[in-house]
């Protein structure tokens, strides 16, 4: 899904962030974008994006049956899900479950360092843990007075 409507949001100035399809009897596609140039999504991006992506999906018919479809900012406290944004959001506090234990432990919450050798690199109480890119189920970032003075600072 993703690749079919990347070129358009890209021609359009938007990053996809996430493609999503939930539920089973009540199906929802949920598109989460952010602009390139930084600033904040609107409501006008949103529909703007809904019109396009309508358009694609009507013409290539890619999910059976009915749908709805859900377009979104990712918010403040952010999903993680592409290398980059471990890098882009070093040193702000996130949330990691993984699929498999590593060191005994599937989740981690601590303190972002960036991206190493492949691996995202995470402290906690101190200690870096390195996690494989690969293994993580669902990363997002945590709502901390770090990471809203940060999101005002860029709305400037």
């Amino acid at each position: 899904m993703e690749e079919l409507i990347r070129p358009t949001l890209d021609d359009m100035g938007y990053d996809i962030v996430r493609v999503q399809l939930m539920g089973t009897k009540r199906v929802t596609m949920q598109i989460m974008a952010e602009r390139k140039d930084g600033r904040a999504m609107t409501v006008d991006d949103c529909a703007a994006i809904s019109h396009e992506v309508s358009a694609i999906l009507d013409v290539e018919d890619p999910i059976a049956g009915a749908y709805s479809l859900e377009v979104s900012s990712p918010g403040i406290d952010r999903p993680l899900v592409a290398l980059r944004d471990f890098e882009r959001y070093a040193g702000f506090d996130a949330k990691i479950d993984c699929q498999h234990a590593i060191d005994g432990r599937k989740r981690f919450k601590g303190t972002l360092m960036g991206v190493v050798d492949g691996n995202v690199r995470i402290r906690m109480d101190g200690a870096d843990v390195d996690l494989p890119f690969d293994d993580i189920h669902r990363a997002k970032l945590l709502l901390t007075d770090a990471l809203i003075n940060a999101a005002q600072q860029a709305a400037v």
